[in-house]
C-alpha cells in the first residue's frame, strides 16, 4: 500500500467509526482472504439512499470499489 492509500485507508476507518458511534454501522474491518483482502461493514439503515451516502462521502470510494446489499436480519432491540 502506498503512503497515500494508506493515509486515504485511516481517514476512511476515522469516518466509519463516526458512524459505528452513531450506531448506523454496527461492524466494519478488513476480511483476511487469501484471494485478497476486502473490506465489510454492516450497516443498519432506513432506505438504499443513506447506504449511498455514507459510500459517496466516504475518503476511500475515491480508492475502493463498492458494493452493496440488503440483508434481512433480526437485530436485539
Amino acid at each position: 500500500m502506498t503512503e497515500e492509500e494508506l493515509s486515504v485507508m485511516k481517514q476512511h476507518a476515522e469516518y466509519l467509526k463516526e458512524y459505528m458511534n452513531q450506531g448506523s454501522i454496527l461492524i466494519f474491518g478488513p476480511v483476511l482472504d487469501p484471494n485478497g483482502a476486502f473490506g465489510l461493514a454492516i450497516v443498519a439503515a432506513d432506505n438504499e439512499d443513506e447506504v449511498k451516502r455514507i459510500i459517496e462521502n466516504d475518503p476511500a470510494s475515491k480508492i475502493n470499489k463498492y458494493e452493496y446489499y440488503p440483508m434481512l436480519a433480526t437485530l436485539p432491540q
